[in-house]
This record gives C-alpha cells, sequence and structure tokens, in this order.
C-alpha cells in the first residue's frame, strides 16, 4: 500500500479523492459500493497495477474523503455517472476497464451504455446487469422489513444508526451483509438490530481495516450514502437501450445475499442477464459472498487479470 498515490481532483465543482497505483495507458477504473470505499479495492488495485495496468480507484462524491454537494438530497446515479465520465477526462484517459460491485455496478452499466466509446470491458462483482429505475430491483416483492426499504425512508436509517458510533454502524453492516440472507428487520426492530454485538468479523477483515473504513465514514458521514443508492434506486434515470457490449465478466458469489433477491437466480444461472450483456461471461464463487473481493482477493485478482489481459485492446 506504501506505493499508493492520493490526490484531490476537481470535477464538476467537487475535490473527489483519487487513489492510483501503476502507470502506462492500460487503465482500470474500480468503483465502490456501500458500505464500501477505495480501499475495499485495495487487494485488486495492488494486483493489476503488477500486472501491468493503472490502477485508479476514487471515492465517490459525498463518501469518505470527497467533498459533499451542496443539496445531497438531489443526488442520483447521473451524478455518479458524470462524476466518473469527467474524471476520466481530468486523469487524461480516454477508454478504460471498468471494476465495480454493489452500487457501483449501475454507474458502471450506465456509464457503458451511454458511453460505450469510453468503456474497454466490465468487471462486476455481487450484482449482475441492472440500472436504477422501475425496471431494476423489484423491490414490490421484497418485505416490507428489507433493509434498502428501511432505509430508503428518509430519517429511518439516521435514526437507526445515530444510536451507535461509526465503527459500530460499519461492523455491523458488514457482519449483515456477509450472510446468505436476505436482511429483513420485524416491525418492532431495525436493521442495525439484526447484528448481535458480539459477533466477530469475519477473519478476512482486521480490526485495522474496520478503522480505516470508520476513519472515512467519520469523515463524510452517511447522508449522502443514504441517498445514493438507497433512496433514488427506483427513480428512472432515462435509460432507454439498457445493453453493454462491452466484452464483461460477473463475478458472483453463491453465498451473496443478492442472489435472493425475487427472480435473481433464474436471471443470473439461467442466462437471461445475456439479453442485456451479450458478451458476458460468469464466474461463480461457490464460497463467496458479497465481499468476494476482500473474502478472497488472490482468487478475485486471478480471474479479473485474466479477463483483462484476454480483452486488453488498450
Amino acid at each position: 500500500m506504501e506505493k499508493m498515490e492520493h490526490s484531490h481532483v476537481q470535477v464538476r465543482g467537487l475535490k473527489l479523492h483519487v487513489a492510483q497505483i501503476g502507470t502506462g495507458p492500460k487503465v482500470v477504473l474500480f468503483l465502490h459500493g456501500f458500505p464500501e470505499i477505495w480501499y475495499s479495492w485495495r487487494h485488486q488495485m495492488v494486483a493489476v497495477s503488477n500486472a501491468g495496468f493503472r490502477a485508479v480507484a476514487f471515492d465517490c462524491r459525498g463518501y469518505g474523503l470527497s467533498e459533499q454537494p451542496s443539496e445531497p438530497e438531489k443526488a442520483n446515479f447521473h451524478d455518479l455517472v458524470d462524476d466518473t465520465e469527467a474524471l476520466l477526462d481530468s486523469l487524461g484517459i480516454d477508454k478504460v476497464h471498468l471494476v465495480a460491485k454493489d452500487f457501483g455496478t449501475m454507474t458502471a452499466f450506465m456509464l457503458a451504455v451511454n458511453h460505450p466509446e469510453r468503456v474497454l470491458s466490465v468487471v462486476t462483482l455481487g450484482v449482475p446487469f441492472l440500472v436504477p429505475g422501475p425496471a431494476g430491483v423489484q423491490f414490490d416483492l421484497l418485505p416490507k422489513g428489507f433493509y434498502a426499504l428501511r432505509w430508503a425512508e428518509p430519517g429511518r436509517a439516521e435514526a437507526d444508526f445515530g444510536r451507535f458510533d461509526v465503527k459500530t454502524v460499519v461492523r455491523k453492516i458488514y457482519i449483515l451483509f456477509c450472510r446468505s440472507e436476505l436482511q429483513v428487520a420485524g416491525d418492532d426492530e431495525e436493521i442495525m438490530d439484526l447484528v448481535d454485538p458480539l459477533t466477530p468479523l469475519p477473519p478476512w477483515f482486521t480490526e485495522d481495516d474496520l478503522g480505516v473504513y470508520a476513519t472515512l465514514y467519520e469523515n463524510s458521514g452517511f447522508g449522502f450514502a443514504l441517498q445514493v443508492p438507497y433512496r433514488c434506486l427506483q427513480l428512472d434515470h432515462g435509460v432507454t437501450d439498457p445493453k453493454v457490449t462491452a466484452p464483461s465478466l460477473l463475478i458472483m458469489g453463491e453465498k451473496d445475499y443478492f442472489m435472493k433477491f425475487p427472480g435473481m437466480e433464474e436471471y443470473v444461472r439461467e442466462g437471461i442477464v445475456k439479453q442485456f450483456m451479450p458478451n458476458l461471461d460468469i464466474s461463480f464463487m461457490p464460497e463467496g459472498n458479497h465481499f468476494v473481493q476482500e473474502q478472497f482477493p488472490e482468487h478475485v485478482n486471478e480471474l479479473i487479470i485474466s479477463f483483462l489481459n484476454k480483452n486488453c485492446s488498450t
């Protein structure tokens, strides 16, 4: 990690925190999800840089060490897509390989759909092709106590999280999202109540790692993270031709709770997703959970680098 370079880059009126390692014309841009941050890609960034690529990751606006927008309650995925494209311009990067997970995949998909000339390939972890809006996740089929529905309610997650310090909130979310079942609270409980405070961290996520996450979220808070993704997921973002033609790879943990979303197992395993990504390869990891890039970094690194080398024309 000592070779990682950090800077702030002016992007659409905000200073975004950017981490980079490696040099050269072959660029891989990493897009994080929640409760993650640039640091979530630490293992992959070092690996792809050692394989001859320039690795770039940034904290989304409102996350970590990046600045907050003036009106976060109006933000949506268009802001993240526009930020990503503008960041590429600021860094002098014309075309890029995208690696994304969790809600970062939606930014990657929208960028690949709307600006295919800039996207050489797409690797996503944990989430198959989906775009935000009514045609995406079928929220009406999910239990009313499901975490994403709870967090979409203005003020509810703020009150829930506010009972604990930031480190405890991140700890609970990491433990919760490691599970293979959907996270559903009862009528008389909140999402944070689903995790026993004595539950240990997973063995691949250290107290030091937790400390890094806590420090970054102590800086940014959770406000913007609740707006994007959770409070704009059902907003129609105007994607009229949802198809990604770039070479693509989906890395899916078979114990990822996302596989329990209504219709998701069929969508992925029966290849329905390839209607939207015709050049998609799918790699299943039998013991993988929602954090496969941290849980099994060496295996994930091998999959990513092999895919990049196979599809690296630039």
